[in-house]
């Protein structure tokens, strides 16, 4: 693990069993680094802003803010298990990785009881691991292709594609982002607004051999602007209300 990747894991970790504390010796152990690594990384936390302070005591250690954290969910064990079924195929769509954190937290700010219920359920929920698709086959595309896109989406900026058609030619193009799309055969696709065409176009993600997000804001556009009815797409609309 590099060093960003356990930063971000630290975090996570005192998050999840906040307000209780872990201890330095603790924290080394799960992270598999030394004391003095642990006491540099929540420094370094604490030097950016993250809400970590030391609770003093033989039993003290380190803490993050309960207001940073979740209170205790009402979920039951099953409703916590459906909701693992659900993401367990979050592996090859958009927001994978955030799906799983958001899963480790649910279960994590679970009353004690609540949260060993369901994970001794989950053990009992299993799914049959599906054929290993064709490698040539990249439904979200390149590496990091999908994680640049998602971010141009979360933060409303402009991306630069290089992009190749159907017959290869590549091209190089600055696009709005509007939509994430999911189509048949798994595949996934990015609908904006193309500045080089000056209409909305949709774009394969496996076709983009590379994408840079710019800082340049997009404007504003009506969602209803780009255009859903693609041949060969099942489209449908992801709420969260």
């Amino acid at each position: 693990m590099n060093r960003t990747d356990r930063l971000y894991a630290l975090v996570e970790d005192l998050r999840a069993i906040s307000p209780r504390c872990r201890s330095a010796r603790e924290l080394a152990k799960r992270f598999d680094v030394s004391v003095r690594t642990i006491e540099r990384d929540i420094s370094a936390l604490q030097q950016s802003g993250v809400p970590i302070y030391a609770e003093p005591g033989r039993r003290g250690g380190y803490a993050i803010d309960k207001k940073a954290s979740l209170p205790p969910l009402n979920f039951t064990p099953a409703e916590a298990v459906a909701i693992a079924v659900a993401l367990s195929r979050a592996g090859d769509q958009p927001f994978a990785r955030q799906a799983r954190s958001a899963l480790h937290k649910l279960v994590a700010a679970m009353p004690g009881t609540e949260g060993d219920l369901a994970r001794e359920l989950a053990r009992r929920v299993q799914l049959v691991t599906p054929a290993e698709p064709d490698p040539d086959i990249q439904p979200l595309g390149p590496a990091g292709i999908s994680r640049t896109i998602e971010d141009a989406l979360l933060r409303r900026r402009v991306l630069r594609l290089d992009y190749a058609d159907r017959k290869g030619a590549l091209t190089s193009r600055d696009v709005e982002p509007g939509v994430f799309l999911g189509g048949r055969g798994g595949f996934w696709y990015l609908v904006a607004w193309c500045r080089l065409r000056e209409d909305v176009r949709v774009f394969r993600l496996d076709r983009i051999a590379g994408a840079a997000t710019t800082g340049e804001r997009c404007p504003d556009r009506p969602l209803e602007g780009f255009a859903t009815e693609v041949p060969e797409m099942i489209v449908q609309g992801t709420m969260l209300d």
